[in-house]
């Protein structure tokens, strides 16, 4: 489980992003660097970390469930992702 202050980080940013994305849009059109650089820095994108929505965890994400691998294979083998089952073959 990550701290609680970086995930409470990582969802700031977020909000930044959203806030100042199409004023970021119209200046990048413009091709207005000046303006963009003064922008926050946390309002670009790229500053974004894809994490765990039920733990936090960084890494290992998967990107089609929003969880982490750890996570996905916790809750697969519950059997509560529908359609995902254990290979075997």
């Amino acid at each position: 489980m990550s701290k609680k202050s970086i995930v409470a980080r990582q969802a700031k940013r977020q909000k930044l992003v959203e806030k100042y994305a199409e004023k970021r849009a119209q200046l990048k059109e413009a091709g207005d660097y000046e303006a963009l650089d003064k922008l926050p820095k946390n309002a670009s994108p790229v500053r974004l970390r894809n994490r765990c929505r039920l733990t936090g965890r960084p890494r290992a994400y998967i990107r089609l469930f929003g969880v982490s691998r750890l996570k996905f294979r916790e809750l697969a083998s519950n059997g509560k992702i529908p359609g995902v089952t254990k290979a075997s073959w």
